[in-house]
């Protein structure tokens, strides 16, 4: 969408501390948390500190186990009940091993679960509070409970589609997978038509097992991408190697057009007036499962890069990278996953702008969420309050200079909203956007793309794109 905008930076407040729990990691309490009205009302000075920020828990999580044990565990993993998992299934696996969901050490147990899905947080064992809004679970069979049930195994080996083992899941739980409450709670409704929903819920196991994860080696796609994959500890090592001072993140499921880079420029050239010596962006497109007709990412990876060649943003100030998550789409609830798992690559600012991880209605000609929610949502959040937000007015093509510049209503007639649909369809007719849209690099790409699909569905097989 062109309709993007300005950041506004709201600071949070330091959240009151919670009761002290006294026993193991997760345990299920209620969560006495009130959102402070006055948080996104009260501009407090930002404090510039030149540490990045701390993870989640106090550290990143490194579920991938060690060289030199590897071939033990995939020997190990031979003789142990197993599940084959799918690829959204490895998608979660992937993000679980190299810590994004810090403090996270596997698929979700029980009381995990239930906290997720009710408070949208986790409370730590020293009685802390962690922000986590989407179940990250791993689902089974009736056929699949028995078996593993029945074997006595407090173990089960995952496998892939061609029977290699990935990883092991260690103390086990077995409990219900309700999936109309699990539905409900993440999107706000059950209708019919959610993407995420139908690929991995209304047809999944009625049983979900939790437990600790040890993945036998690196998640790797072999897609001419993995290079850009960079787990939350080599991010924060890059960052730390520019001598970042500050990292503002910036995530998308598009192409880059100049609206979004104008943004991104003006967040950092505000966070420097704030006495940032070198901010750096991270731009971090979503590399999971996205609905059908969502850019798909190799294509979205050329754009960005020709984005950065074309100058568009600097190279020396900004980190592409891919964040392995699957897409939800569920709005509010999903934005604070989002955001959490940026906290523990390192960033302390979060750009979000109008509908974040939003859709239209499956169902009904209307948005699944209000537009301002997401914003909102964030900025009370429990677990977020070391974050700091940054809302965006909106942004739109000024015909009058030319090119995307933040929208002025005293001279609306001057602007035009180019739609996500609207940019698709010049696309697809080879028909160029206005100048200073995009850059004439990324649209050619975009163009490329379109002209592949058309090719394949006129029965010509399209030209594979170099990653």
């Amino acid at each position: 969408m062109a309709a993007i905008a300005s950041l506004q930076i709201k600071t949070p407040t330091q959240s009151t501390p919670l009761p002290k729990t006294y026993k193991t990691h997760f345990r299920l309490q209620s969560i006495s948390y009130k959102p402070n009205p006055t948080r996104n009302l009260t501009r407090k000075p930002t404090r510039i500190s030149c540490g990045l920020i701390e993870p989640d828990g106090g550290k990143v999580v490194n579920l991938v186990v060690p060289e030199f044990e590897r071939d033990l565990k995939k020997r190990e993993a031979m003789d142990l009940p197993k599940i084959k998992v799918s690829r959204i299934d490895l998608e979660w696996i992937h993000v679980l091993s190299e810590g994004w969901a810090s403090p996270l050490t596997g698929f979700m147990r029980e009381s995990e679960f239930l906290q997720t899905l009710h408070f949208n947080s986790l409370r730590l064992g020293d009685g802390s509070v962690v922000n986590m809004s989407v179940p990250i679970v791993l689902d089974i069979d009736d056929a699949q409970k028995e078996r593993i049930s029945g074997s006595g195994s407090t173990s089960v080996a995952l496998i892939d589609g061609s029977d290699n083992p990935v990883a092991i899941l260690n103390n086990i739980e077995i409990y219900k997978h309700n999936k109309e409450e699990r539905i409900a709670r993440t999107w706000g409704t059950t209708a019919p038509g959610l993407p995420y929903a139908e690929e991995a819920i209304t047809g999944a196991g009625d049983w979900l097992i939790g437990g600790d994860l040890e993945v036998i080696q690196p998640i790797k796609y072999h897609d001419g991408l993995d290079h850009y994959r960079l787990s939350p500890s080599e991010l924060r090592g890059e960052f730390e190697k520019r001598n970042a001072d500050a990292v503002f993140a910036f995530q998308l499921r598009n192409p880059v057009h100049n609206g979004h880079a104008l943004l991104m420029t003006d967040t950092r050239r505000r966070l420097l007036e704030m006495g940032y010596k070198n901010p750096v962006l991270l731009l971090h497109p979503l590399g999971g499962f996205t609905k059908a007709d969502d850019v798909p990412l190799s294509w979205r990876m050329k754009q960005h890069q020709k984005v950065l060649e074309d100058g568009v943003l600097d190279p020396e100030n900004t980190v592409v990278s891919i964040f392995p998550s699957p897409m939800h789409y569920a709005g509010p609830t999903e934005v604070q996953w989002h955001a959490k798992a940026r906290i523990n690559a390192g960033a302390n600012f979060y750009i979000v702008g109008r509908d974040p991880a939003g859709m239209g209605h499956p169902v009904e000609k209307r948005d699944l969420y209000n537009a301002d929610h997401g914003k909102k949502v964030l900025s009370m959040a429990p677990g977020l309050e070391r974050l700091n937000i940054l809302p965006f007015k909106v942004a739109a093509y000024d015909k009058t200079q030319q090119k995307m510049e933040f929208f002025d209503p005293s001279r609306a007639q001057d602007f035009l909203f180019i739609s996500g649909t609207k940019m698709r369809t010049l696309a697809k007719n080879r028909e160029n956007p206005p100048d200073g849209f995009m850059c004439p690099g990324g649209w050619e790409v975009l163009v490329e793309y379109y002209d592949s699909l058309a090719a394949n569905e006129a029965g010509r097989v399209p030209e594979p794109i170099p990653a």
